[in-house]
């Protein structure tokens, strides 16, 4: 396989970030860069058309896209790269303009898990989509518009100790001065549509310092929301390279909602990736024998950002298992089906990363500190398609800002390339 150009992937994955401060921009950002590519952009509402293409569908904040090749028989297996463009963050809540103290405030409510104090005192933007009175969904965003400003030490002398913040009282951001305002005009300004005609909106905040390469030779990278567009990125650098004559679909299916338990119509508990597959299906011709044949031979990669050693805690992880940043791509191991690897899935990643020239390192949980989930298990259950659990190390997950090794982002990158291309 042909290596990837280390700098571009790592300067484009940026560029990646920046055009995506919400789910819905980067289920955007997805289907703009395939449509650049060529690939046909379908409504759900439409008929679809059948035989070999390369096309992409959105809903919501959700993307997928897939390869059809040419020949692709009714029993023809898919290859699924599952991610998800949601990151923990703080959602606008109704009635959201607010004032005290001669300051203007946005009332939100805690979205997923953030790392709460990771998102004091930095410049923060909204994001997310308006929808006027006609329908029409519209995208905005602010830029750096707004701040949650940390109290004073000299206000609580025991911040340094224990710092403790109330998800209601501490978290409001500051977004002008004076008594009136509203900051919903704020974006429908930037959406070009009259605030008076906004009658719905999900609108998040975003951190807006750009990703950034630091450290001994630039072996860092910082970035807000790698978690987990580190993966939905890997899947769509993948997907423009999948090839149209492999005698397997290739599927990017990137959901949303995964930070909330995935339970929603775009979320992978939803049936979004069932409704495409069975579309697909009916172009091949496949009857119930064909697709339960093509979903015995297929694979699902559920790629979600994962935990490096921290190396001021080390206790918090098990004392063998011990991935470092820049060791490789996680395989995400757990007895209680956590993720969905398993040693079938162990040996198809391994055979992915060796194809790739990349290395791969297990994650397991130490007993003390359970896991978290993913996509995996939930798409296994809905699909019944083998799957395993990856993703990059990172350190600060759910912070503003996520660090990476910048080798372990362009190797999940080569991984997956190696999984597309079977």
């Amino acid at each position: 396989m042909p290596a990837i150009d280390a700098p571009a992937y790592l300067d484009d994955f940026a560029a990646f970030v920046q055009a995506s401060p919400s789910s819905y921009h980067a289920a955007a950002e997805v289907a703009r860069r395939l449509e650049a590519a060529g690939f046909e952009r379908l409504d759900e509402a439409d008929a679809w058309p059948s035989g070999p293409g390369r096309r992409v569908v959105v809903r919501d904040g959700a993307v997928i896209a897939w390869v059809e090749p040419a020949g692709a028989a009714p029993t023809a297996p898919v290859r699924i790269l599952g991610a998800h463009t949601d990151s923990p963050s703080f959602k606008l809540k109704p009635s959201p303009s607010t004032a005290a103290a001669g300051l203007l405030q946005a009332g939100v409510e805690i979205y997923g898990g953030p790392l709460l104090n990771s998102w004091l005192d930095r410049e923060l933007e909204l994001a997310g989509r308006l929808v006027t009175r006609d329908g029409a969904v519209h995208l905005a965003r602010t830029g750096p518009m707004l701040r949650i400003p940390q109290l004073a030490i000299h206000l609580d002398r025991e911040q340094n100790k224990a710092l403790s913040l109330d998800k209601q009282r501490h978290v409001q951001p500051v977004w002008g001065a004076g008594e009136e305002g509203d900051v919903l005009a704020e974006l429908a300004a930037d959406a070009g549509v009259p605030a008076a005609d906004v009658v719905g909106y999900d609108v998040l905040l975003a951190d807006t310092a750009p990703p950034q390469r630091f450290g001994r030779d630039g072996v860092f990278f910082a970035s807000g929301r790698m978690d987990n567009l580190s993966s939905v990125y890997a899947g769509l650098v993948a997907l423009l390279a999948a090839p149209s004559d492999a005698g397997h679909l290739s599927v990017l299916a990137a959901f949303d909602h995964e930070e909330l338990g995935s339970e929603s119509r775009s979320g992978a508990a939803g049936p979004f990736l069932e409704d495409v597959l069975a579309r697909i299906g009916d172009g091949l011709a496949a009857t119930a024998e064909d697709r339960r044949r093509a979903a015995a031979d297929s694979w699902l990669l559920s790629s979600d950002a994962g935990h490096g050693v921290h190396p001021n805690h080390p206790e918090r992880h098990d004392p063998v298992n011990r991935p470092v940043l820049g060791g490789g791509p996680l395989l995400k191991l757990n007895a209680n089906q956590r993720y969905a690897s398993d040693a079938l899935g162990s040996a198809m990643w391994a055979a992915a990363c060796e194809r790739a020239g990349v290395p791969t390192q297990p994650f397991v949980s130490n007993n003390t500190v359970p896991c978290g989930s993913t996509i995996g298990p939930i798409s296994a259950t809905r699909l019944g398609i083998r799957t395993v659990d990856v993703g990059v190390p990172l350190l600060s997950m759910h912070s503003a800002r996520e660090l990476a090794h910048v080798d372990d982002l362009v190797a999940l990158g080569a991984a997956v390339t190696a999984f597309f291309a079977g």
